[in-house]
């Protein structure tokens, strides 16, 4: 029993309810928005797909209202007097105010708009206001509202760039066939029929007494926790009973340790990378498929589908928690051991860890799928690093090309890779991989022109990290990747070897007419480089006749500008000697120097990322 010193209110309200002209405070320490592309993804798969299975285009506006209604969750608030703060749910929440953000938008020039506006802001006195009020989010939130889209600044919070991200990605997860007639039925739904258990406290004492014994007595009953019980109650009492309990109860454990969601998103990845065998079609009225429902409810999707998965005894359900779940938890919590501990660049699984930091949650289950448990030790970190090398060159090429990574432009063409190699040995792994990629048609040959702008700077910090670590591990020094990824202490940028001083460049008898040639010649990836921000702020402004003497101090992708950088220094020169990439020195940067600067990066990459590195690691585990 939870034990407070007032009242404790708990009542399910509709979202309508909890939004609509209300004002929601958070705590300062609780500000940072952190959910990624998958969990953006899995609410609005979730909510959507229980719409279509009871929306009926013959419908009434008026026969939503009787639609049965769905629970989201609940949420944890803190009443300080006239201001309510959200101890818990603000993921959600915000995540909610984005999506209600993107559906007024969506709904802009037609005649059936519901007003949703209330429940995103509110006016008095002629301003106006966010109901969740966090002030740092305010301009990148009246951005979206009022035009869809918002250029973050280099320095904005961490939270911001989120905020961004998530919304840039709802329009390529929200199903087609809701966006015309069906639109204002799923809004009607959304605002009127989901909802979320509200429980108030009159104090921050209660309201985290009440969320720790929520968390920590398991008053949740999560869809582990449903599938664990329908698991154990199909096998024999007694002794398999209680030794499946207690494994599946410390695995889960453990993976939790490492991240909140880590026991959900294994059995997410671990069901789809070998049992899913279908997802939803890209087409109108198509109905989720078990790849899908995996996502959203693999607890009830067992139970239909356990025969097709081989459970039909109880022998068959006690090796499924016994052999099945423990290898594939253990080479779970292997990844989650890649991306989170300290870095290693010998590792044949650092190339989980390169795809980790570009956010691509979607390695998870193609990590998993050629997997089998009678798998050596050895094998099975071949298959990882063909697997991970696999994600790394396609997201390099993508980022190149200006393409997409998400979530949601890449789960159907992940699936589709996933059922492909699922139980494959090495060398049919690497193989197929290989030809996957070799059939892309973007490539580092598609484009000449990649370079930085407002929305992928943080691709392009990677990718210049990727290249100069390249060269440094090449040349006999030591890894400098966390470094470079701001992993230590001194902090990186992007840095423009240009300074940004137009006139130096544009005008008669200068190499551009306009300043906007100017401004695109510049963004180009033979204009960057990764240094210090310290470096980068004193010196940004300086010609580069100023900067390329300092140049030689810093990492050796910049200090090869300098023609210090080829005297004396073995390591480089013989790393320059066995690439055959086009090193050399510039005693001045024009325009053509750019050009032929990006040309030594796209060779780099091209040597970095080459497909053929795949056949390379199958061939040595033979």
């Amino acid at each position: 029993m939870i034990e407070t010193d007032r009242s404790v209110d708990g009542v399910a309200k509709t979202i309508a309810e909890v939004l609509e002209k209300k004002k929601y405070s958070i705590d300062y320490y609780q500000r940072e928005y952190k959910w990624e592309s998958k969990q953006i993804a899995e609410l609005v798969a979730d909510l959507t797909a229980k719409f279509l299975d009871i929306y009926d285009p013959g419908h009434a506006r008026k026969q939503v209202a009787k639609y049965p209604g769905y629970y989201l969750g609940s949420i944890i608030i803190s009443q300080k007097g006239s201001r309510p703060f959200i101890v818990d749910g603000q993921q959600r929440l915000t995540s909610l105010t984005l999506f209600l953000t993107y559906l007024r938008r969506l709904q802009q020039g037609r005649d059936d708009v519901v007003n949703i506006d209330e429940l995103i802001y509110s006016e008095k006195f002629g301003e106006k206001s966010f109901n969740l009020d966090v002030a740092d989010r305010n301009d990148c939130m009246d951005a979206l509202f009022e035009h869809g889209e918002y250029d973050v600044p280099a320095d904005a919070p961490e939270s911001v760039h989120t905020l961004v991200s998530r919304y840039s990605e709802l329009d390529g997860l929200f199903p087609d066939e809701l966006k015309e007639a069906a639109l204002p039925f799923f809004i009607d739904w959304l605002k009127d029929r989901v909802q979320l258990v509200q429980i108030t406290a009159y104090s921050d004492d209660d309201a985290y007494a009440i969320f720790e014994t929520m968390n920590d007595r398991g008053l949740k009953l999560t869809p582990a926790d449903m599938l664990k019980g329908y698991l154990l109650a199909n096998m024999e009492d007694g002794r398999p009973r209680t030794r499946a309990n207690d494994l599946w109860r410390k695995r889960i454990r453990t993976l939790e340790e490492w991240d909140d969601e880590a026991g959900s998103d294994f059995l997410k990845a671990w069901l789809r990378s070998q049992y899913s065998t279908k997802i939803r079609q890209r087409s109108k009225g198509a109905k989720p498929e078990d790849w899908d429902r995996i996502g959203t409810e693999f607890h009830r999707w067992l139970r239909g589908a356990h025969e097709a998965v081989g459970l039909t005894s109880q022998a068959t359900f006690f090796d499924f928690v016994d052999r099945d779940f423990m290898f594939y938890s253990t080479q779970f919590e292997r990844i989650l051991q890649v991306t989170t501990s300290s870095f290693d660049s010998s590792s044949p699984l650092r190339f989980i860890r390169y795809n980790h930091d570009l956010g691509f949650t979607l390695q998870h289950q193609l990590l998993l799928a050629p997997l089998r448990r009678d798998d050596a030790p050895a094998v099975v970190d071949r298959k990882l690093e063909i697997v991970g090398r696999y994600v790394d060159i396609l997201l390099a090429w993508r980022i190149w090309n200006f393409r997409s990574t998400a979530y949601s432009t890449m789960q159907y063409a992940m699936f589709n890779v996933m059922r492909d190699i699922r139980g494959l040995g090495v060398d049919d792994l690497a193989k197929t991989l290989r030809k996957s990629l070799l059939a892309e048609a973007e490539t580092f040959d598609k484009r000449d022109d990649f370079g930085v702008h407002q929305q992928n700077r943080g691709q392009v910090h990677r990718f210049l990290a990727r290249i100069t670590d390249f060269i440094t591990v090449g040349s006999g020094q030591a890894s400098n990747y966390v470094e470079l990824t701001n992993g230590a202490k001194v902090k990186y940028e992007v840095e423009h070897i240009w300074a940004n001083r137009p006139e130096r460049h544009v005008g008669d008898g200068l190499e551009f007419s306009h300043e906007a040639d100017f401004s695109r010649h510049r963004n180009r990836i033979g204009d960057l480089l990764l240094l210090p921000k310290q470096f980068n702020a004193s010196y940004q402004d300086d010609t580069y006749a100023q900067k390329r003497p300092r140049y030689f101090g810093q990492n050796l992708l910049a200090a090869s500008l300098d023609s210090q950088a080829y005297e004396k220094n073995p390591g480089f020169l013989h790393f320059v000697k066995t690439s055959g990439l086009p090193f050399k020195a510039h005693e001045q940067f024009m325009a053509v120097d750019v050009t032929e600067r990006g040309d030594l990066y796209r060779a780099i990459a091209k040597q970095i990322w080459n497909p053929d590195n795949l056949l390379t690691v199958a061939e040595a585990d033979s």
